[in-house]
């Protein structure tokens, strides 16, 4: 499912942003795709954590092969022996535990995010065991489908930055978030296309 202001954030930035126009105009055919699954986006951000989309595409495939569908009592129930060999970490695996019993613990709490603000919703994830800024902002993006998120600390969008609009030198943070003010409020649409000209996978959580 593409997000409800895909089309609208596109024609925004091409309109304001030439290096970015030409980037969409080369990718016209592809989009973000949500999920509409809490769950099985903040497991596949974590999952991501540190390594590269075909990486990540390949564990995924591996934990769906022994988990079949991604849900929290499923995930809950495997011990390491059943996912370290999908290519988990010991620290994902045990990241992936706390989320998934997080949710069983929690189903109104969360029942309440499609309410609240981003940065509420930030504050919330980052209390449980392995989810940090970023991944909170991967499922804002991925999972609630909020059309402004900048991840600021994200390698692959301050590397889409540096090349095309640096000549691949690195910029100063103050820099980064100017070019990122100059996209609002379509930030998450400049984002995945700083992400989809980078990677031969278009990036999913």
């Amino acid at each position: 499912m593409t997000p409800d202001y895909w089309e609208k954030g596109k024609a925004a930035l091409s309109k304001r942003d030439k290096k970015l126009k030409s980037i969409i105009d080369a990718y016209h055919g592809d989009a973000m795709s949500l999920r509409g699954d809490p769950f099985f986006t903040l497991a596949r951000s974590i999952i991501g954590q540190q390594i590269s989309v075909k990486a990540a595409d390949s564990v995924w495939k591996k934990l769906v092969a022994v988990a079949g569908k991604i849900q929290p009592k499923t995930l809950a129930n495997m011990d390491a022996t059943i996912l370290r060999p999908c290519g988990l970490s010991a620290s994902k695996v045990i990241y992936l535990h706390a989320l998934a019993n997080h949710f069983l613990e929690n189903k109104k709490r969360i029942a309440q995010w499609p309410q609240m603000s981003d940065e509420d919703i930030i504050a919330e994830l980052t209390e449980i065991k392995g989810i940090g800024v970023w991944t909170a902002e991967m499922f804002l993006m991925f999972g609630l489908g909020r059309p402004d998120v900048f991840p600021l600390a994200d390698l692959g969008l301050l590397k889409g930055i540096y090349r095309h609009y640096n000549k691949g030198e690195k910029m100063t943070r103050a820099e980064v978030i100017a070019i990122g003010e100059s996209w609002r409020p379509y930030r998450s649409v400049g984002t995945w296309y700083m992400w989809r000209a980078l990677d031969p996978l278009p990036v999913v959580y």
